[in-house]
């Protein structure tokens, strides 16, 4: 009978194989990671340098007569803050109980190896990306939720405790909420216009985009930011036609009929219905609130990515995850698959994270 272990002798389960698999294969979608808004900085190290610079102010130099010296330019010693990147590891253990029956019908057909080593790829797959999420999803849905934080300042653990509090570590503070009347009585014509106006302007000040021409903002609402805002006169004074794809089209007349989770233009912001997950918590805008985002701005969003912890990706660049097939050579009695993943999400500037919120 063939040895069932020495399947995992063969390539297709090597850590290298088994991570250039992984990362070719696309990962659950998800909304944060889809926008393209964090740089990927895969690093070397587990430690991340990040150095604030705040020499992007524009100086007038004063004019000197003729033959005298220039004036001499000033160069800040660098503020360097170092950060340990976070590990995020999962495991799912395969055991032989649960592959009896898919070998039992490998040896009907025959019994080969190659035989056997399919119906283990295709255990090995249902375990990366089953209907639960799988591995894969499981990872991606951490990220997200890191992601998520990372735009707002405060990036969380799963148990809510802080990994990372940017504005508190960069010695900043976060720019105070805007409040959206968008429930008032008889707004003035064009107010949510100009309070729109105001604070994209706020935005890209603060995120210091220079002449970027492509620079622009985008708005995560929660639920019931979402709807107040898209039945405000204003909004229902431009958009009377309207799809989730942006164009223009019959919405019965009435903005109230926007899709749940649409993205439209208006007042030169991007306006998005954010999903999360299922329970509108775990991974979530608060229903009241939004976010916004500054976009087209490099490097102000990054996605350090540090290296695996095995000597194979020591001292190389780190890589979205790492996968490996840990067979029971003792005991011969299970096949771990486990998934390894390094990132940290950094705001370089916690103070462009403004937000806005329901109320007068």
């Amino acid at each position: 009978m063939y040895e069932f272990m020495s399947l995992f002798d063969n390539d297709p389960f090597s850590l290298v194989t088994m991570t250039t698999s992984i990362n070719k294969r696309p990962y659950v979608p998800m909304f944060l990671e889809s926008l393209g808004i964090f740089t990927p900085t895969p690093i070397r190290t587990e430690e991340a340098a990040v150095v604030i610079d705040d020499s992007g102010a524009i100086v007038v130099v004063p004019t000197t007569p003729r033959g005298s010296p220039p004036i001499e330019q000033v160069t800040k010693p660098q503020n360097i803050r170092r950060f340990t990147t976070p590990r995020i590891a999962i495991r799912d253990t395969i055991r032989a109980s649960e592959l009896q029956n898919i070998i039992a019908r490998s040896a009907l057909a025959g019994g080969s190896a190659q035989m056997m080593m399919a119906d283990l790829v295709t255990e090995m797959a249902y375990r990366l990306d089953g209907p639960n999420g799988g591995l894969r999803g499981k990872q991606a849905a951490t990220k997200e939720r890191m992601r998520l934080g990372a735009i707002s300042g405060l990036v969380l653990d799963a148990d809510d405790s802080v990994l990372y509090d940017w504005p508190d570590l960069f010695d900043v503070s976060l720019p105070a909420e805007i409040a959206f009347n968008l429930d008032a009585a008889s707004p003035a014509p064009g107010d949510l216009t100009t309070l729109i106006r105001q604070t994209f302007r706020a935005v890209l000040r603060a995120a210091k985009a220079g002449n970027l021409s492509n620079a622009g903002v985008i708005a995560l609402c929660g639920d019931d930011f979402f709807d107040a805002f898209v039945r405000h006169p204003d909004v229902f004074t431009k958009y009377q036609f309207f799809t989730s794809s942006g164009s223009m089209a019959s919405a019965g007349g009435n903005m109230a009929n926007v899709p749940a989770f649409s993205v439209f233009p208006f007042s030169d912001v991007d306006w998005i219905n954010y999903r999360g997950s299922d329970d509108n918590a775990t991974i979530a805008i608060e229903s009241t609130k939004c976010k916004f985002i500054p976009r087209g701005i490099p490097g102000l969003f990054q996605e350090v990515l540090s290296p695996g912890e095995d000597f194979q990706s020591m001292n190389d660049y780190g890589l979205p995850m790492y996968s490996m097939v840990i067979p029971d050579r003792d005991r011969n009695q299970f096949v771990s698959l486990e998934t390894y993943s390094y990132p940290m999400y950094v705001a370089t500037r916690p103070e462009v994270l403004f937000s806005g919120r329901l109320g007068g």
